[in-house]
């Protein structure tokens, strides 16, 4: 896939900070809350944004988001530790991962399959990453133990991958439709920066 449009780069990065805005407050809400799409969001901001500078903005955002909710509506600080500097390194999994998918991805299934795939794999590191780190070094756990460890991430992980994949299946059935039904989109992702 062609990197985006300059006009095309500015409406999808607004659009990604829009969604992790209104979703990152509930992580895996109720009827009303949508789950958090951070790490899908990271993944595709890969594909679609590549930037290295989109990425850190991305990241900054995420922190003033935590910030915001933690300050300000009442968000539990339970999570905020020292394994919070791990965070850049998870997200980095996400973003590089779809930077490296995206020059294959030319909108075939087989693409479509491979980035769906590159998002379980991905997904599954990063989640690795920040959960090791919260679980090892975030102080919240007594006595931790690989066994007890193990356990926890195969509680959860599902949960975290499941969410950023269901955001990306949107996201590839959106574009499939776009490119499907109005061609003149799939020419506007040139790059004209």
């Amino acid at each position: 896939m062609k990197p985006l449009s300059r006009p095309l780069f500015v409406a999808m990065s607004a659009w990604f900070a829009l969604i992790m805005i209104a979703t990152r407050f509930h992580h895996f809400g109720d009827v009303l809350h949508l789950p958090d799409a951070s790490m899908a969001l990271f993944f595709l901001g890969g594909i679609y944004l590549r930037k290295h500078l989109a990425f850190v903005a991305f990241v900054v955002l995420g922190v003033l988001i935590d910030w915001v909710s933690i300050s300000y509506a009442g968000v539990s600080d339970f999570c905020i530790t020292v394994a919070y500097s791990f965070m850049p390194l998870a997200y980095a999994v996400l973003w590089y991962g779809g930077r490296l998918v995206a020059p294959r991805f030319d909108g075939s299934l087989a693409s479509h399959a491979m980035v769906f795939a590159a998002l379980l794999v991905c997904a599954t590191v990063s989640y690795a990453i920040s959960n090791g780190a919260f679980y090892w070094l975030g102080g919240r756990y007594t006595d931790t133990n690989m066994t007890q460890y193990v356990q926890r991430f195969m509680q959860w992980a599902p949960l975290f991958v499941r969410a950023a994949a269901a955001y990306v299946l949107v996201a590839q059935v959106v574009q499939a439709a776009v490119w499907r039904f109005a061609p003149r989109a799939r020419d506007a992702r040139t790059t004209h920066a």
